[in-house]
């Protein structure tokens, strides 16, 4: 019997959730990206520059996603009235209801598989989550210092 990695069971299982969202959405002309973007979209307003990080998004592909959402008026940029520089992103009318639909869709998932196990899975599932995360952030710390010795 073949032993699973723990980075391929992350991949394939996002992969599997990634495309049930997507077939959703498609349904509605959306995207899983679109839907996240949504939901990581403050009510006084979210900075551009905080929404990539916010989302695992790089740059460009923060860049390319607001331009569709602005398009399909979900969302609008207005200037930030802290920082004359900044822009802030609201939601429009239209962009707040699609926005309550992606609420549901993440709720009725979460419950779906909340009935499926029991509390302690899922606590433990989190901790295993957490774990793993804590370990890249340690990674990504150790191999981006500088050794001056």
């Amino acid at each position: 019997m073949k032993k699973r990695t723990i980075d391929y069971a992350l991949r394939s299982t996002w992969g599997a959730v990634s495309k049930m969202y997507n077939r959703t959405a498609a349904k509605f002309d959306s995207t899983m990206a679109t839907g996240f973007a949504l939901l990581s979209i403050d009510a006084e307003g979210t900075p551009s520059t905080a929404l990539g990080p916010k989302m695992g998004m790089e740059g460009t592909s923060i860049s390319r996603l607001l331009k569709s959402m602005e398009e399909r008026e979900l969302i609008d940029r207005r200037p930030d009235p802290s920082d004359g520089r900044g822009v802030l992103i609201h939601l429009t009318p239209f962009g707040k209801e699609k926005r309550e639909f992606s609420k549901q869709i993440v709720l009725g998932f979460n419950e779906a598989i909340n009935q499926e196990l029991s509390e302690e899975k899922i606590e433990h599932f989190f901790e295993v989550i957490d774990c793993i995360t804590d370990y890249c952030s340690a990674y990504e710390k150790q191999t981006h210092q500088v050794n001056f010795n």
